[in-house]
């Protein structure tokens, strides 16, 4: 949908249903399967046209909490309550590698951009392994438990999220490139596309940016909630960013957004919960507590284009690699793909 209509329609592909709230939702790269996980355990990679499920996964005995994808799309990461992680062989729907994250919670699991190397985050421990799934490095300086990694676009540098800020760690080495210090609890962490900034959601409804061009971080604050929502778009020209019931988007242009008035999206009733723009276009969609999925063009028009209501409180939306599908989930089990068309 590279080019959008003044208004546009949700067109349902397929629904199906997980036993529980669904905290994970994501689409292969090649855009054939999706891979849903609820809070409880299971594990489900559905083919992504007809919506049949592929391979039913055990997950984690305790709970499952994060998934990614290999970039091969034939091997899927899970991290969960019991400490470990899986790396599954979505074909054959067995567990190739377990590994243990060094501490009783894992957080997350994550794929470097070339696929041979995996990062695990619990407690207060991020480990390195390769795709055979052999640990290859241990990162453990950091202030707190971590809550988020994000690998830098085209790079082995891995961004680690605790309280008072980030760290950055390159695969190569045991000492830190950098450590970007800020007093607060970094809830969420995301790159820009270009690699040029890191944002930062905080525990204290601030957003932290580091930009490479600039020696001192940034502060937008004043948001009703803490951060956890941020998406960039194609071109790393804006940041799309939750914390509230209005999505507020970020100009990243020039001088950047210092001193500039936002973009601001209202029509969520309730707080939103998660934000994605698409992997080529310029649509952003959104969703919130109030079982609304809505979509926007931010750069044309305040107002969204179109929206899907029904949900119970939206858990994740995610775009298919195409652009073409939207991907939704809930906190009642439901999984839902449908396409969005111009009227």
């Amino acid at each position: 949908m590279s080019r959008v209509a003044s208004r546009v329609r949700f067109v349902g592909r397929w629904r199906a249903s997980l036993d529980d709230y669904v905290i994970a939702l994501v689409w292969s790269p090649d855009g054939k399967r999706i891979a849903a996980a609820a809070v409880s355990g299971e594990i489900r990679v559905f083919d992504a046209m007809s919506g049949s499920v592929t391979a039913a996964l055990p997950g984690h005995a305790m709970g499952t909490n994060a998934l990614d994808w290999h970039p091969d799309s034939m091997r899927l990461a899970s991290i969960g309550q019991d400490g470990k992680a899986i790396l599954w062989d979505v074909q054959t729907g067995q567990a190739l590698h377990t590994l243990k994250t060094g501490a009783s919670w894992g957080e997350r699991a994550l794929w470097s951009p070339k696929g041979d190397l995996l990062a695990t985050a619990a407690g207060k421990l991020v480990r390195l392994w390769n795709a055979h799934g052999e640990q290859i490095r241990e990162y453990s300086d950091h202030a707190s438990t971590v809550t988020d990694i994000a690998w830098k676009p085209g790079t082995d540098h891995l961004a680690v999220g605790a309280y008072g800020g980030a760290v950055i760690w390159s695969a190569s080495s045991a000492e830190p490139i950098r450590k970007l210090t800020w007093q607060g609890s970094t809830l969420r962490l995301c790159w820009s596309r270009d690699g040029r900034v890191l944002a930062a959601g905080q525990q204290d409804s601030s957003i932290i940016f580091w930009d490479a061009r600039k020696p001192e971080p940034s502060m937008m604050w004043g948001y009703p909630t803490k951060v956890r929502e941020l998406a960039w778009d194609r071109f790393s020209k804006y940041l799309a960013t939750g914390g509230g019931e209005t999505v507020i988007v970020w100009k990243f242009r020039g001088k950047g957004p210092e001193g500039t008035t936002p973009i601001q999206l209202t029509a969520h009733q309730d707080l939103l919960t998660t934000l994605a723009f698409q992997q080529r276009g310029a649509v952003l969609a959104s969703g919130g507590q109030d079982g609304a999925v809505l979509v926007w063009l931010p750069d044309k028009r305040e107002a969204p284009l179109g929206g899907f209501r029904g949900l119970g409180a939206v858990s994740h939306v995610a775009w298919s690699p195409d652009d073409r599908l939207l991907l939704m989930g809930d906190d009642q089990g439901a999984v839902i793909v449908t396409e969005i068309v111009p009227e």
